[in-house]
């Protein structure tokens, strides 16, 4: 198994949402700074090929070398999907996760992915048996280099504890919507600390309107001179957590970038924990 990983960025940029501008805001994230691009093979959500066209664009100017940049995307089973699907809809689990990485190659017009992840389990409680075939076929990618390294999103810490116990190769990310009310993921952010995963949080900033409006954060962006949402991705990463921002808006791009030029006071990072769970 290959051990060249690219350094995993600070921050990721987010490309759900975007549709016909996606290319253009992948530039605009990659010019301002961002090395890290999460994506995924699901054109519901995402374009993935508009990522693709726009990270050659800037690897073929020679602005950024590819060793350099941090490529994420995802499978994301039938559930998960609509009627544009990158797989045969009758195939079996192996056989869908083969097709939809090559496609995800494709798309990203890379020989390698330095991160792929499994977009959830099929259901909400417990993981399936559709659920070990995905995750068994997606553990042959990286014996090959093709695949740096493997991860999961939206899993609970049940879900996350019986995949780590029973995988050969253990997810080495875990990205969850971060709510503020329990704690921003508290559990399986511990969990994460302690087996050495990088926990990856996003919606830090649209799923938690109260807490950016808070006195935990506001204070902490009075004293610091710093956007609300600065203050918060500051936390977030002096909470262990490698954010995801998702902005369409240039400055807010450059912005989000310079929330690792501060630091939050120890008691201020703690507040900002509690304050959801407090509701203050």
């Amino acid at each position: 198994m290959t051990t060249l990983n690219a350094p995993v960025p600070a921050l990721l940029y987010g490309t759900a949402w975007k549709e016909d501008r996606t290319e253009e805001l992948v530039r605009l994230a990659l010019a301002a700074g961002f090395r890290g691009i999460d994506t995924a093979n699901q054109r519901r959500h995402y374009v993935e090929t508009a990522v693709g066209a726009a990270v050659s664009a800037v690897l073929g100017d020679g602005t950024i070398a590819r060793a350099d940049l941090f490529l994420q995307t995802k499978f994301t089973s039938i559930g998960g999907q609509d009627h544009r699907l990158p797989y045969d809809a009758e195939a079996d689990p192996a056989t869908q996760v083969a097709q939809s990485f090559q496609s995800s190659l494709e798309h990203l017009r890379t020989t390698y992915i330095d991160s792929y992840v499994l977009h959830g389990p099929s259901s909400r409680r417990g993981l399936t048996d559709e659920d070990w075939a995905v995750w068994e076929a997606m553990e042959a990618l990286p014996h090959d280099g093709r695949a740096r390294r493997l991860g999961v999103s939206n899993v609970s810490l049940e879900q996350l504890t019986t995949l780590h116990r029973g995988s050969r190769i253990k997810p080495a990310f875990v990205q969850n919507r971060c709510f503020a009310i329990n704690g921003w993921d508290r559990d399986v952010r511990a969990f994460c600390a302690r087996e050495g995963i990088v926990y990856q949080g996003f919606s830090l900033l649209t799923a938690n309107p109260h807490a950016l409006a808070s006195p935990a954060v506001l204070g902490a962006a009075r004293r610091t001179g710093r956007t609300p949402a600065q203050v918060v991705f500051r936390f977030a990463l002096q909470a262990g957590m490698l954010p995801l921002t998702g902005t369409s808006s240039p400055a807010h791009m450059r912005e989000d970038l310079e929330c690792a030029d501060f630091r939050l006071e120890p008691a201020e990072v703690r507040a900002i924990e509690e304050c959801g769970v407090r509701g203050t």
